[in-house]
């Protein structure tokens, strides 16, 4: 059965207040100073208003949305993954009927040899937050070898924070799993006992933005839990960072 999605909800007319303002800017009696308080207050209220709107969007939108198939092979680690293209398809048509745009830019990295992936992320209530992930751009292989050059380095790196940085907006799951039916033959190992408990810590705790507590909460961790994910949820460790880093200054501007 396919789910019917509602319409998204379109924003009100001019709030009353604003019409208020409005009314006691054109007023003689009100003076210039209280005037410019008043014009500040309604400039607060009118921010706030539309981070809120963009809040209950973003919740509406990820109740859309649902796990996207992996489409694409990485022969380097043996796994697969959702492709941009893929993840676009799935969620373009939902993001944007819930009023929201998507722009991505680059900025100035941390380290010289990293890519700083930038996603401005617009509401239609005027409500703007800004997402960041630093990927690597040496140009190096897994086992440390050159493998691109440098030019070949960052536009892979653009694309692969591009895609990264998608996924961790929305929060989407990828069914890295999902074989396409074959899993009726090849099914997928159960994870070790705690495992789903352990990742909801890790996120819980990269949303907080300490960089230091989650190294050092990911090196304490168990290491069959650590191999588990690393081979059946490849990209998992990169959408874990994207959302500390967004926590920590990248979420909003």
């Amino acid at each position: 059965m396919t789910d019917t999605l509602m319409p998204a909800p379109r924003l009100d007319a001019t709030p009353p207040d604003t019409t208020l303002f409005e009314r006691l800017a054109r007023d003689p009696s009100v003076d210039a100073d209280k005037l410019d308080r008043l014009m500040a207050l309604h400039e607060r209220l009118t921010a706030r208003r539309a981070e809120e709107q963009f809040n209950a969007a973003m919740s509406a939108a990820q109740a859309d949305m649902r796990p996207v198939t992996a489409d694409a092979d990485n022969p380097q680690t043996k796994s697969r993954y959702a492709s941009y293209a893929a993840l676009d398809r799935a969620l373009r048509p939902i993001y944007t009927r819930h009023g929201f745009a998507l722009s991505f830019d680059t900025g100035d990295a941390p380290h010289e040899l990293e890519v700083r992936v930038l996603c401005y992320v617009t509401h239609e209530g005027g409500h703007k937050r800004t997402y960041r992930l630093d990927m690597p751009a040496d140009g190096k292989g897994a086992k440390g070898g050159d493998v691109m050059t440098r030019t070949h380095a960052v536009g892979a790196a653009t694309s692969y924070g591009a895609r990264y940085l998608l996924k961790a907006i929305f929060n989407v799951a990828v069914g890295e799993e999902d074989d396409d039916g074959n899993s009726a033959t090849t099914p997928a190992p159960t994870p070790p006992a705690g495992f789903e408990d352990w990742r909801t810590n890790l996120e819980a705790l990269a949303d907080e933005g300490d960089r230091t507590r989650l190294a050092q909460a990911f090196a304490a961790s168990r290491a069959d839990y650590r191999a588990y994910v690393v081979k059946q949820y490849p990209e998992w460790t990169a959408t874990l960072k994207a959302r500390r880093q967004a926590a920590a200054g990248g979420g909003a501007k």
